[in-house]
């Protein structure tokens, strides 16, 4: 009668599945509690903003600058910079760093863990910045503290490092998701443009969390869109070479953006001229057009009503742009998704009041363009087509849209890659042409951990045994027999233990009747066969970081230490260069 063995429900069992390519059911049990987590962090961080109105916005809306007197919102501002410049300045530069680019680095570079330090600033930064009324969005301090806390889980649960990557995107699409209402469009940017990469193993956790982070904001905030959009169409296909031409200038508007807030002059300058120009030139604008300050969703929403004069127009697209950007470029860490969507639509609007100008009765409203230009605009800098469509569409709630929408945005995007030579926003480094994560070997070695590949069929032994010693290391059939060295300076060294059995064969067949002592001590080191120079590596990386320490290390193997404390240590496996091979090439019989 066959047996049936219980599934292993502990959470080192977890951790083991987890550190596989295919552990989709426990990698969608932590989408859950990401999308759970980060949708609740959203809702307490637009709590903050709504508390932080109620002291002085008219109101309580943290968007009704309007209803400021001039004096209150230019000074709004040079508080703002100047909290920001003490608090924040005397800190060390890696603590100053937050938002979107922020995770992408973590990412990149220390397989999505995230300092404590910058989690908490991201919080009185992200509501002094938004409530300062300087040109900044919610939706890039929403990003950081959901990956940051999506992340902070599985570092708590001591999870490998390959499920801390899809924890990062679940938190990044809950936090988009929680912030629009727009989850399918908080898949695709946490995808498109934090992860870079389309994987089934990483969609599905991902959609979970957008769906848990959308349904915790719908619960506290109701399920209306984050506009009301007017009901709009193309209408005559005369509109479609005005929409390639709204396109274009939205590329290059876009372009104009990404080369001002990257500007190394603005950036060589000292931190208290920069700050000081920041504080001064949104003051300035402050002072006759509000509109201008803040995230800037009361004027997108009139813009795509038509609601808003035209010089206030011009307004959002020359002084918003120019703000956001010396502002970035001025190194006050703010988001940028915000603004960049209140510049398009902006652009658009004053593109489709033209077209009105020029074919009267022909051109398509204004808000049609309005919409049009806001997706151009988020696809052309972030350089993420899909996600900024998604957002369209989900958006308005107009599938009819989808058409003029994807000619805009491909426009708009080829524009600021070609003409103005723009990699998307986030995307500071590249080789190639490629950034880190988008490097085919690299995302494949990060999906694996090194409990999936190592070998873990060894056993340990000091360099000097006897004969007798030698063969009950055997007894066991390991693959390795590891040498400990007598000093840490040294290399551990692991050797063949097929080597050691033919070598204690040879011996036997070769002596004569006498006894030879058999309390006669053996050097391992001596013994003839294949020995790796091996350096350690945690338990819990993953085959990229494993593949990187080989190279940095030059050496042949790892071997896997288990636990954190240093008297606590043990080794769990052996990882070779072979092992790694193996894995991305899907060459069974390649030799380890």
């Amino acid at each position: 009668m066959p047996r049936f063995s219980l599934p292993d429900l502990s959470l080192e069992g977890f951790r083991r599945q987890l550190a596989n390519v295919d552990a989709l059911p426990q990698l969608c049990v932590l989408g859950v509690l990401s999308g759970l987590i980060t949708g609740g962090l959203m809702v307490g961080f637009r709590l903050l903003l709504d508390l932080g109105a109620l002291a002085f916005m008219p109101g309580g809306d943290s968007e009704a600058f309007e209803g400021l007197s001039r004096e209150v919102r230019a000074a709004l501002p040079m508080v703002a910079v100047a909290v920001i410049g003490l608090l924040l300045w005397r800190q060390p530069a890696a603590a100053r760093k937050l938002g979107v680019g922020h995770v992408i680095e973590r990412l990149t570079y220390h397989q999505g863990r995230f300092p404590l330090r910058n989690w908490l600033n991201q919080w009185w930064v992200g509501v002094v910045s938004v409530l300062g009324g300087l040109s900044a969005g919610r939706e890039g301090p929403a990003i950081h503290l959901g990956a940051a806390a999506s992340s902070g889980l599985g570092q708590r649960l001591r999870l490998p490092h390959n499920s801390l990557r899809v924890l990062v995107a679940c938190g990044t699409a809950a936090g988009i998701s929680a912030s629009f209402n727009t989850p399918i469009a908080g898949v695709i940017f946490a995808m498109e443009v934090v992860m870079m990469e389309y994987t089934i193993a990483g969609f599905m956790p991902v959609i979970l969390a957008s769906t848990m982070g959308a349904v915790v904001a719908q619960l506290v905030y109701g399920s209306e869109p984050a506009f009301q959009v007017p009901t709009v169409s193309l209408g005559s296909m005369f509109n479609l070479p005005w929409i390639v031409i709204t396109a274009l200038l939205i590329g290059l508007l876009a372009g104009a953006f990404i080369h001002v807030a990257k500007s190394a002059r603005l950036t060589g300058l000292p931190v208290w001229l920069r700050l000081s120009l920041v504080a001064v030139a949104t003051a300035g604008v402050a002072w006759w057009y509000p509109e201008a300050q803040g995230i800037g969703y009361d004027s997108l929403a009139a813009s795509l009503v038509g609601d808003l004069a035209v010089d206030v127009l011009l307004a959002l697209v020359v002084a918003k742009l120019l703000l956001t950007a010396i502002t970035v470029a001025s190194g006050i860490p703010i988001g940028i998704i915000g603004p960049v969507l209140v510049i398009g639509a902006a652009a658009g609007a004053l593109m489709g009041l033209a077209g009105g100008w020029l074919w009267p009765g022909t051109a398509a409203d204004p808000g049609l363009y309005a919409m049009l230009g806001m997706a151009a605009m988020m696809g052309a800098v972030l350089q993420a087509p899909l996600a900024a469509l998604m957002a369209l569409l989900e958006l308005t709630h107009n599938p009819n849209i989808i058409l003029p929408g994807m000619l805009a945005v491909v426009v708009s995007g080829l524009t600021t890659r070609q003409l103005c030579r723009c990699d998307g926003f986030f995307i500071s480094v590249t080789r190639h042409g490629l950034h880190p994560l988008q490097q085919p070997l690299m995302q494949a070695l990060s999906r694996v951990s090194v409990p999936a590949v190592m070998e873990r069929n060894l056993v340990r032994t000091p360099r000097m045994v006897t004969r007798d010693q030698a063969r009950g290391l055997l007894e066991a059939n390991p693959v390795w027999v590891l040498i400990e060295r007598s000093t840490d300076d040294k290399l551990t060294l692991a050797l063949k233990a097929a080597d050691l059995a033919r070598w204690l064969m040879g011996q036997e067949a070769t002596e004569d009747e006498r006894e030879r002592d058999e309390g006669e001590l053996l050097d391992l080191l001596e013994i003839p066969g294949l020995r790796l120079e091996m350096a350690p590596i945690h338990l819990q990386a993953t085959l990229s970081e494993a593949f990187a320490r080989l190279n940095d290390q030059a050496v042949d193997a790892l071997y896997v230490e288990h636990g954190h404390r240093p008297k606590q240590k043990r080794i769990s496996g052996i990882i070779t260069r072979g092992a790694i091979e193996r894995y991305y090439r899907f060459d069974p019989s390649s030799p380890s």
